[in-house]
């Protein structure tokens, strides 16, 4: 790499690095280094007049006050920050000062990890601190982190360009502490949502990533090629069809965290890859599964938050089960007045159009219908509310409603306007499965890409006997999104799938050369901003080039070839002319 191609502090830390080695320490070393304290819990723990507590701490240094002889840092580990006292005469208590001198004061920069051993005291000004009596380097940053700065309750100089925290979530959880917290809550709902199912005797499994039939869901999904079976694989973008075939087998109940995958459109609450939680319970129906799901919920609230009230925005929502139950077809007939109980798929396609709800030829009944609902219906239901009893079309995998054989026995329940978990009794006659599956391909073969596979498999797995079962998911980034505040997915997804980061296009030393241009002198053009033949072509004044290429070379003290007034007018010219 090309010292050009760097900020003045990388080049300056870069240098402070061979300093470090120049004085015998090594900036990255290999051995272990034992902590036995932690900041959370040493703040918590100090009490004035308790024994003094030897500790060792490590963290990353994220701020330096340099006082002469003395010294304070704030050291930050994974449960919170601590200052460090350092003293010149304590940490060198030998007639040689360098630690101090050089590492502490000159070469030791904000970002750097350090390993501090001392004794836990509180200062002249009441702020419990460490008093270093030793301290070793344990790894050297080369970049400057965003220094974000707290006065009088105000933060100046935060990080806060969603698109940079989004690309460097490293950078984010160094210097937004709340941003760790959400991530903190997001281990403990999964935790209390394992434990409500490991109390109750569920079993959590694995099912496969990879599978040569994508089903479970109406999705699009993502292809790959399986090179030594020459077949094509598909990213799943459910597992219900294989915990189904664990019932089958004869497990009462099975669980799963799965990571899916929808080659879909990505917005607020869409990621190509998320993760859901799936669960089926033999011998249980869609019933027992709503009142399984309100109490789920205001457990992991209670478990998480020690309450069931969050806030969202400006809308406070409250898991406190039970929840509102209405059917799908009422909730539109509430919202729009029209009864579409009875329609045909031409009268449902005329009232689309009535309505204004966007539809092609290639939607059946159940995609019109989610439509409607979708536009007109969903964004209504803040407060937790399971919409039941989905038209059969919608629900291919769903059992026939008892009362009504246009239905299905199913929920979705919404929270804050969007779907939070599906639920059905399970459909556990095969030759039933086989028709709605064929009435799929129908679909498919009218140009709906999200319409479902046949899994022939799966039909032969029915064929030797389900027992009645009811099954849910469960998005878990929604979920974590909501009991966090948060109203971005990108904000509970630690990596979020992000577009290509634009780089300026730049021209090889090869071109430039092909006017006259000296290859050592093309890092210097791209310093000043002269990235492509075409923006020397377009300088005006060759004299203000050639004053800011001698300032480059001047300040970073480089050893080029000399140049002059006249080379610099005739590279212009010659790249005006290429």
């Amino acid at each position: 790499m090309n010292i050009l191609e760097l900020s003045e502090q990388e080049i300056f830390r870069r240098r402070s690095l061979e300093e470090l080695r120049a004085l015998g320490i090594n900036p990255y070393p290999a051995e272990e280094y034992e902590v036995t304290g932690h900041a959370r819990e040493i703040l918590d723990s100090f009490e004035d007049d308790a024994p003094s507590r030897k500790v060792r701490v490590a963290g990353r240094v994220m701020g330096r006050r340099i006082m002469g002889k003395a010294s304070f840092l704030e050291l930050q580990d994974a449960t919170g920050r601590i200052q460090i006292y350092i003293t010149r005469d304590d940490l060198c208590p030998e007639e040689n000062k360098t630690l101090y001198n050089q590492v502490v004061k000159k070469l030791m920069d904000i970002g750097d990890f350090i390993g501090v051993e001392g004794e836990v005291f509180r200062t002249q000004m009441g702020e419990i601190s460490i008093h270093a009596r030793s301290l070793t380097f344990l790894s050297k940053a080369l970049r400057p982190l965003p220094v974000v700065k707290e006065k009088d309750g105000q933060t100046f100089d935060s990080f806060t360009d969603p698109e940079l925290r989004f690309r460097q979530r490293y950078v984010d959880l160094a210097v937004n502490s709340h941003v760790k917290e959400i991530f903190l809550k997001r281990t403990k709902i999964f935790t209390a949502m394992r434990d409500f199912f490991n109390q109750r005797g569920y079993i959590e499994v694995d099912t496969p990533v990879l599978q040569a039939i994508p089903g479970g869901a109406a999705a699009r999904p993502f292809i790959t090629h399986h090179n030594a079976l020459d077949i094509p694989l598909y990213l799943r973008i459910a597992n219900e069809l294989y915990l189904k075939r664990l019932i089958v087998g004869g497990f009462e109940g099975v669980y799963e965290f799965s990571r899916n995958f929808r080659n879909e459109g990505m917005d607020r609450t869409h990621n190509p890859e998320f993760t859901a939680m799936e669960i089926y319970v033999a011998y249980k129906d869609y019933n027992w599964m709503m009142a399984f799901t309100e109490q789920l919920l205001e457990y992991i609230c209670l478990q998480v938050l020690g309450t069931t009230k969050v806030q969202v925005g400006d809308k406070e929502i409250d898991f406190k089960a039970p929840f509102k139950r209405i059917t799908m077809l009422d909730a539109i007939q509430e919202h729009t007045g029209i009864d579409i109980s009875q329609m045909n798929e031409e009268e449902l396609r005329a009232t689309c159009k009535q309505l204004g709800v966007e539809v092609d030829d290639t939607m059946g009944i159940g995609k019109m219908i989610d439509e409607i609902f979708g536009e007109k219906c969903e964004g209504s239901y803040i407060q937790p509310t399971f919409i039941t009893d989905y038209p059969k079309e919608m629900s291919p995998l769903t059992k026939e409603h008892r009362s009504n054989p246009r239905l299905t026995e199913r929920f979705e329940l919404m929270v804050n306007g969007k779907e939070i978990a599906n639920a059905y009794s399970e459909l556990n006659d095969p030759i039933d499965q086989r028709e709605r599956f064929e009435d799929q391909l129908r679909l498919s073969e009218k140009g709906d890409d999200e319409a479902m596979f046949i899994d022939h498999d799966f039909l032969r797995a029915l064929e030797y006997g389900m027992p009645p079962t009811s099954g849910m998911g469960i998005g878990m980034d929604r979920l974590v999104m909501l009991l966090t505040g948060q109203e971005s997915i990108q904000e509970v997804l630690f990596f979020p799938q992000m577009r290509p980061e634009k780089i300026a296009p730049r021209d090889k030393k090869e071109v430039f050369a092909s006017v006259g241009i000296p290859e050592e002198w093309v890092p210097v053009l791209h310093k000043a901003g002269y990235l492509t033949l075409e923006s020397v072509q377009s300088e005006e004044k060759p004299g203000r080039l050639l004053q800011q290429l001698m300032d480059i070379k001047k300040k970073y003290q480089l050893e080029l070839s000399p140049i002059t007034l006249d080379q610099v007018t005739a590279w212009v010219a010659s790249a005006s002319q290429s």
